[in-house]
């Protein structure tokens, strides 16, 4: 059974939040908008309710104190140009964050709204698994963009080996269905833990470029 809705940013302050190694510049501004002279670069405007990681450069990621599993999740992101972030679901299965605008098909995993891909095939060396966006579901940076995620987390039995590999169950990128029945049968790229685990946080990438969020709210299931 579903419980109800938690605010996981409660628009004021960095309560319930950590920042993975220390040195965060993430904020709380009231917000954002793309600078004049550059559009690779945001502007933070005065006041509450967003959270933004840096207007030019980088951070560490931001993770939550709460644990989570099976889960529904709703956010708001907003990237400058060229700019990239994911949200890590248990920390461990990525939905990239990407200035995906114009691009056309076909669409990669590393496309707006894709399920990362897993790092360095141990025969190949390249990067594999992933799923593309069935649609570019994405709006031009500098504006507001609306995710939700319906997510099961992978199962464990009694001897707590794996029974049932994560899924994304649906994926809903500014209104348009981009995943439904995905599942992921190991952690994506850049995971907390190459092995499945059965709880984790909630995960915002800082580190690759600028990047805010707002309306962060989760229901577990």
């Amino acid at each position: 059974m579903a419980t109800e809705w938690t605010e996981l940013f409660n628009g004021r302050d960095l309560t319930g939040w950590r920042a993975r190694g220390g040195g965060s510049t993430w904020r709380v501004v009231g917000g954002v908008r793309l600078a004049a002279d550059d559009q690779r670069a945001l502007v933070a405007e005065p006041g509450t309710g967003v959270l933004m990681n840096n207007e030019r450069s980088r951070t560490v990621d931001l993770y939550t104190e709460l644990l989570h599993g099976s889960c529904q999740l709703h956010l708001e992101y907003c990237v400058a140009q060229q700019s990239n972030s994911g949200i890590y679901l248990m920390g461990q299965y990525e939905i990239q964050v990407l200035d995906s605008w114009g691009e056309e098909p076909p669409l990669r995993y590393g496309t707006n709204g894709g399920i990362y891909a897993r790092h360095r095939h141990p025969l190949t060396g390249r990067d594999y698994g992933g799923h593309a966006p069935r649609v570019n579901a994405s709006r031009r940076p500098g504006e507001w963009q609306e995710l939700d995620v319906v997510f099961r987390a992978p199962r464990f039995d009694g001897a707590g080996y794996k029974s049932a590999d994560a899924k994304f169950v649906r994926v809903v990128l500014n209104g348009q269905l981009i995943h439904e029945n995905v599942a992921v049968d190991l952690p994506t790229g850049g995971a907390w833990d190459a092995y499945d685990i059965p709880w984790g946080p909630l995960r915002l990438q800082g580190d690759h470029g600028p990047v805010a969020y707002r309306n962060i709210r989760m229901r577990l299931m």
